[in-house]
């Protein structure tokens, strides 16, 4: 049996979907507590908001220098995750270009260590994106817990707000999701009838 190859030019057949102009993306370990704050960002954007063709949102959870060939296709990158910083747990950061790796080499988590990398090697695929990370200050990342401490958890919407204006920024509109498509948990269980 002849092998078939994917595409006829070399190319993964994935590259369109993963060649946004933006990319949206969150890392981290949803199994330790504050550590998955960038998924659970995600998440919230996810559900709560539409996009253009041009902006993808990412769910990236650890897989680091896995993310090369994703993170080396758009223009724009917005990063979410946690950063230690020394900070008050639930202090916000926001991060761009020369600094992102001085404080990522801190070594703040393993999966930020192998981002770093990927997004090093870009610049060996020539496309180093624009890359913004927003962060908040974990409480916990070690507990094995799904859910976040009430310190990071209060911290995901201003986030995602931050998120939002980095695309405003960035000359993207965007738009709420109509609230009349989706029934809530909550409008059942109080309906009694």
């Amino acid at each position: 049996m002849e092998d078939i190859p994917l595409t006829t030019n070399g190319a993964s057949p994935f590259d369109d979907i993963y060649s946004p102009d933006i990319m949206i993306l969150g890392i981290g370990s949803i199994l330790f507590s504050d550590d998955g704050f960038g998924i659970q960002v995600i998440q919230k954007i996810e559900k709560e908001y539409e996009f253009p063709d041009n902006v993808l949102v990412v769910d990236g959870g650890v897989l680091g220098i896995n993310l090369l060939g994703v993170i080396s296709k758009p223009r724009h990158l917005i990063v979410v995750d946690t950063m230690r910083n020394h900070g008050k747990p639930g202090d916000l950061y926001r991060i761009e270009g020369e600094a992102i790796p001085e404080r990522i080499r801190a070594k703040n988590s393993l999966h930020q260590v192998d981002f770093l990398e990927a997004l090093t090697l870009c610049q060996a695929l020539d496309n180093v994106p624009k890359t913004v990370i927003i962060g908040v200050e974990p409480e916990d990342i070690q507990t094995l817990s799904l859910v976040l401490t009430p310190t990071v958890q209060a911290q995901v919407e201003p986030v995602a707000g931050m998120v939002l204006k980095e695309l405003e920024r960035l000359g993207v509109s965007y738009r709420r999701k109509d609230s009349t498509n989706h029934v809530s948990r909550d409008s059942i269980e109080n309906n009694p009838d």
